[in-house]
């Protein structure tokens, strides 16, 4: 068939939409200077996304997951070096774990009835362009997983990252688009602004054409798109406990709670944040923790010290937040060998450095005199965030009562707490883990409207 002049037209402005960059981005695929042309990009690829068959979007998807692996470690690297938390070697594990096992169109599916009556469909559709915040504590992370799902679903995305992690955030978005070029996608299928604020956040929050806000942070976040007025997925705070009754392995116990507590210097917001130990059992999980598990003991001079440190005026010193334990005792004068991995003591619920979440490799330990007062404890100290908890026990009933009394979206049984995010256990990945507004682990699927499609008397063939 010949080649017309109007085809050959068509072909220029795909090729071209396809290098759509303004030249004031420096050559930065995605970022844009107002959040209202970011809004009006993404809504543009998004036009083309929704007409794209689900195998096109898949193509896009496992050319993000090629550049993940390909980018770990820089990712790793620049998120150390910008916010100064985590460490790269577990970083560069969490972004592998984003690239294998964050679900993509797989998790795209219909539901059907047929009988006599017909045929009825619930298929899974686009909301459009989602507006998403995203935190400092796993910024290129949340925004891989967060793109990979909301794309699978048919979705752009605009991106109001946390100015802290802003470098880290824009080479995120800037890999998301070139993967999307390079599989014949359209480019801002993920955007953000240069210079992202509480302004740009809520002009975000309250356009017209984001429908659903995804918000990955703390409290405060999460209150603001529950206020806004649209459909919000809130992914909040959390302070999980890790439990430990007379049953449970202690030994290994210990270890897959340090391992847990110190994975990137603890800053998942699934990471285990305080033991609560039966009585009989609390002197030998101590004892584990502090010869197989490089664990330092704290003396009560030095939980003060810390206490003022870490929580400097009674607030969270964003300043320790993802630290090591090596560089939070040298804050407060007390060197120790680099294996020094947690920082460990002894002390009431209401103990500062317990009943906060810190973000830290910071473990306090709250003995219970028997499991009922060890969930209670347990309970108390979570507040309620419904976000995640651990337990270690060999007991059926005591893990079915702390799960009932407990009710988070994530439990981890007999495990170190990553395993919730199929890094060691299974299941799938994700950054965005929606407690407060009840979706737990976000996924694909929870970034669509469902959609009931009846065809009445027919197409029924029994």
């Amino acid at each position: 068939m010949p080649i017309s002049e109007s085809m050959v037209q068509d072909i220029v402005q795909e090729v071209m939409a396809k290098m759509q960059i303004a030249s004031d981005n420096s050559g930065k695929l995605g970022v844009f200077r107002e959040m209202n042309e970011a809004i009006e990009a993404a809504k543009t690829a998004q036009q083309t996304v929704r007409k794209m068959s689900m195998d096109q979007r898949e193509k896009i998807i496992t050319c993000i997951r090629k550049k993940i692996h390909e980018n770990a470690e820089i990712l790793a690297r620049m998120g150390v070096d910008e916010t100064g938390m985590g460490n790269v070697g577990d970083k560069i594990l969490k972004h592998h774990l984003v690239a294998d096992k964050t679900p993509g169109t797989e998790d795209i599916t219909t539901t059907a009835w047929s009988g006599d009556r017909g045929l009825t469909l619930i298929e899974m559709g686009p909301f459009g362009v989602i507006g998403a915040i995203t935190p400092c504590t796993n910024p290129s992370e949340t925004i891989l997983c967060n793109t990979i799902g909301m794309l699978a679903g048919g979705n752009t995305v605009v991106f109001n990252p946390h100015p802290a992690a802003i470098k880290t955030s824009v080479y995120a978005i800037n890999l998301l688009n070139e993967a999307s070029l390079e599989a014949g996608g359209p480019a801002n299928i993920a955007v953000t602004v240069e210079n992202p604020t509480l302004e740009t956040s809520n002009i975000m929050m309250k356009h017209k054409d984001i429908p659903l806000i995804a918000a990955t942070g703390g409290p405060g976040v999460v209150t603001a798109v529950l206020s806004s007025g649209k459909r919000g997925i809130g992914a909040g705070a959390g302070n999980p406990p890790a439990l430990v009754d007379e049953t449970a392995d202690i030994r290994k116990a210990a270890r897959d709670i340090v391992n847990g507590c110190t994975f990137d210097n603890n800053l998942p917001c699934i990471a285990e944040k305080e033991i609560v130990a039966v009585d009989s059992i609390a002197d030998e999980l101590m004892h584990w923790l502090l010869t197989e598990n490089d664990c330092y003991l704290a003396s009560k001079e030095e939980q003060d010290k810390l206490t003022e440190v870490v929580l400097a005026g009674g607030k969270l010193n964003r300043k320790c937040v993802g630290r090591s334990a090596k560089v939070l005792l040298g804050m407060i004068g007390v060197n120790v060998p680099d294996n020094i991995r947690c920082i460990v003591f002894e002390g009431p619920k209401e103990h500062p450095l317990i009943t906060t979440e810190l973000m830290m490799p910071i473990l306090g330990i709250v003995r219970a005199k028997d499991f009922d007062d060890a969930v209670e404890q347990a309970v108390w100290l979570e507040h309620g965030n419904r976000h995640s908890a651990h337990i270690h026990s060999k007991n059926i009933d005591n893990i079915t009562k702390y799960a009932k009394a407990i009710d988070t979206a994530i439990l981890v049984k007999n495990g170190p707490s990553y395993s919730a995010l199929g890094f060691g256990g299974e299941g799938y990945c994700t950054f965005t883990i929606a407690s407060r507004t009840g979706e737990g682990l976000t996924s694909a699927s929870t970034f669509t409207k469902r959609r009931r499609c009846v065809m009445t008397d027919s197409l029924c063939i029994r």
